[in-house]
């Protein structure tokens, strides 16, 4: 799915870690570690989407676990097809343990099969206490706690060269009027203001969800996300009014809208960061870090940094989110030693192995910012904690898959032909109910 896609590409931050220096806080459920390893000898399986640097780093935060508990691990990589790879594996008599699942609609799809176990009253205390309380919201079902948020993303961010920004003589702007003044006096300079990526369909989702939330609030966002309210509504609409001025502008959009839509992802960070610049921003989450330093050797917050996603028209500025939420499930052979590396996975011990370690963001309000291992990092993972219960989990992963996470169809295909010829946001938007009537029906 579209938001694995990105996060994939996480890792701000390469810093080695010492797992003592995290694996012997607190006491509580899980043991206290010395010599007291309560689970010696059992073992957890943990499925996930994760592979690469953040296979390595939530690696990390396991054998902290092994450290403290005495209990191994054992870490299998599902790609982005989670439901298939772990419905099979219950299906052959070898389900995970805990499975750190990546979308909203797909934690209550395991819900509503049953697999799941609720949370332990230990996990959901944590929750309570360090947790806002939207998180505890999109890790529930029907009033019930089956998901713990471990890791999130920041899909508020717009990501600038200083240098560009600073030959343009501006400044990071506060408002979206403000940003796309900014964008042309950048143009006028000679680099397009922005690049976008719209040979990804998820990339122009998570611009409409950032420019809807300001605009419309987030009660109508929750309205729209769950199909309560129609995309034919006037939110909607002056939603996609407000985008289409900006992809209409071939001053604002690197190539234009043809450009665009022959830009990916990565290319929209290399028009940016590249070694031949194209263009001065390019809109999309904290993992836009990770490619720009990875693959193009950017000193983050010096040769690459970012602003909020501004305010529109005069609303709040927006923070949507993505996030993993770690499950126990019922088939699990080890489901005692499952509970217990949620309960760690709930302390902010545990995360700051791997805020340390980079490429990762937490919701947990009761880790120390000190525990990241960079600036940037700091300043995002400040934003999504202080943002609370105003934060709003990426719509198009809250959607069916056929409307919100499928290539080539559903709001992907039509919002890419929306950016193509921007001109009838209503009729767009008809299109967009037509798609999402159906899919939600199914």
């Amino acid at each position: 799915m579209m938001r694995r896609r990105s996060t994939l590409l996480t890792g701000c931050t390469a810093l080695v870690l010492a797992l003592g220096a995290t694996a012997c806080g607190g006491g509580g459920p899980v043991s206290a570690g010395g010599g007291d390893k309560a689970l010696s000898g059992q073992s957890v399986t943990v499925a996930g989407v994760w592979s690469g640097t953040e296979q390595a780093n939530f690696q990390k935060v396991l054998d902290a676990f092994t450290e403290k508990t005495g209990a191994k691990t054992a870490f299998v990589s599902t790609g982005d097809n989670v439901s298939t790879v772990v419905g099979s594996k219950i299906e052959g008599g070898n389900a995970p343990d805990v499975v750190m699942v990546p979308q909203v609609g797909v934690l209550q799809q395991f819900a509503a099969k049953g697999w799941l176990k609720p949370l332990s009253k230990t996990v959901r205390q944590s929750v309570d206490s360090n947790f806002a309380n939207v998180w505890k919201s999109y890790g529930s079902v029907d009033g019930t706690l089956y998901g713990l948020y471990f890791k999130a993303a920041h899909k508020s961010t717009v990501w600038y060269s200083p240098d560009a920004l600073a030959q343009a003589g501006v400044e990071p702007p506060k408002t979206y009027d403000e940003m796309l003044k900014a964008g042309q006096t950048v143009s006028d300079s000679g680099l397009a203001a922005f690049s976008v990526a719209g040979q990804d369909g998820w990339t122009l989702t998570d611009w409409f969800e950032n420019v809807y939330l300001s605009q419309a609030g987030p009660e109508k966002y929750d309205a729209l996300a769950a199909h309560e309210l129609k995309w034919t509504d006037a939110g909607v609409v002056e939603a996609l009014t407000t985008l289409g001025k900006l992809f209409k502008d071939e001053q604002l959009v690197q190539g234009g809208q043809k450009g665009a839509l022959n830009t990916d992802f990565p290319g929209s960070v290399e028009k940016v960061f590249g070694p031949k610049p194209e263009a001065g921003m390019v809109y999309e989450g904290d993992f836009v870090a990770g490619v720009a330093k990875d693959q193009f050797g950017k000193e983050i917050g010096k040769d690459a940094d970012f602003f909020p996603f501004p305010a529109v028209a005069g609303g709040e500025a927006p923070v949507v989110s993505g996030g993993d939420a770690a499950v126990v499930l019922k088939d699990g052979k080890n489901s005692k030693a499952g509970t217990a590396l949620l309960e760690y996975l709930a302390t902010p011990e545990a995360a700051a192995v791997w805020a340390e370690a980079g490429g990762f963001l937490s919701p947990n309000k009761k880790l120390d910012l000190a525990s990241y291992g960079d600036d940037v990092s700091r300043a995002t993972a400040k934003s999504l904690v202080g943002a609370g219960d105003s934060v709003r989990f990426d719509m198009s992963d809250q959607a069916p898959a056929a409307f919100g996470g499928t290539k080539g169809t559903g709001e992907w295909k039509i919002l890419q032909d929306f950016l193509r010829d921007p001109s009838d946001p209503k009729a767009t938007a008809a299109q967009l109910e037509a798609a999402a009537a159906k899919a939600y029906k199914g």
